[in-house]
């Protein structure tokens, strides 16, 4: 599929996929569809990605950098209540000297989203599970400040080599959490006394408290 050349064709492109299983958008696209997610987790995305014309795949720039506009899959159970935290970007662990909010990458991924629910429970098999109605999201000045002040301090705790003692509970609305196949996929980072380590792959993901207020937003 050919990217978007519009905001409103890639919304059209969205409502057409509104109320469709992915064993339905898979036949169309000529997808096999996995038995379980457990090996192919980011497969629904990538299917859904396709189908809309997404091109960025994972560069530091937007799914649809001619649009400025980032695409983020959204499960959900039956009452519309995020499943998981969403996954925004690699979190860089060297190199950080005058990193600024505006440049990041998480800056970049965030400021303009087509958000894609997707009826996702556990129970329900791949196949069947069903892609919602699809939405464009800015974040308004608050959600814009939370989203900064969180990036900043986690920021600050791996420059001063606090790597190690960041949690999933730090951040209101904004979390660093390792992202790697296995713990074998080692990475460049700073110790306590800025010596060079070895770490897990860090990503940025956002708290389903947050996603959950940016559903009822639009939906409530």
């Amino acid at each position: 599929m050919n990217p978007p050349k519009t905001t409103n064709e890639l919304m059209q492109r969205c409502q057409a996929l509104a109320g469709l299983t992915l064993g339905q958008l898979a036949r169309q696209l000529g997808a096999a569809v996995p038995a379980n997610l457990k090996k192919d987790k980011g497969w629904a995305g990538q299917l859904i990605e396709q189908a809309l014309g997404a091109s960025s795949a994972s560069k530091a720039e937007p799914d649809f950098p001619h649009l400025g506009i980032e695409l983020k899959t959204l499960p959900i159970d039956q009452h519309g209540k995020p499943l998981e935290s969403t996954y925004v970007c690699v979190a860089p662990l060297t190199g950080l000297t005058q990193q600024r909010w505006q440049d990041s990458w998480v800056c970049q991924k965030l400021s303009h989203v087509l958000w894609l629910p997707l009826l996702a429970e556990r129970s329900i098999p791949v196949a069947e599970r069903v892609i919602g109605t699809g939405f464009l999201w800015q974040p308004d000045a608050r959600e814009m400040q939370l989203l900064q002040q969180d990036w900043e301090e986690l920021m600050d705790l791996i420059t001063l080599g606090g790597i190690d003692q960041i949690r999933g509970a730090h951040g209101q609305v904004l979390q660093l959490r390792p992202k790697a196949a296995n713990s074998r996929a080692l990475t460049s980072a700073y110790g306590t006394s800025g010596q060079p380590i070895k770490a897990l792959p860090r990503g940025f993901y956002l708290k389903t408290a947050f996603t959950q207020q940016v559903l009822r937003k639009v939906f409530c």
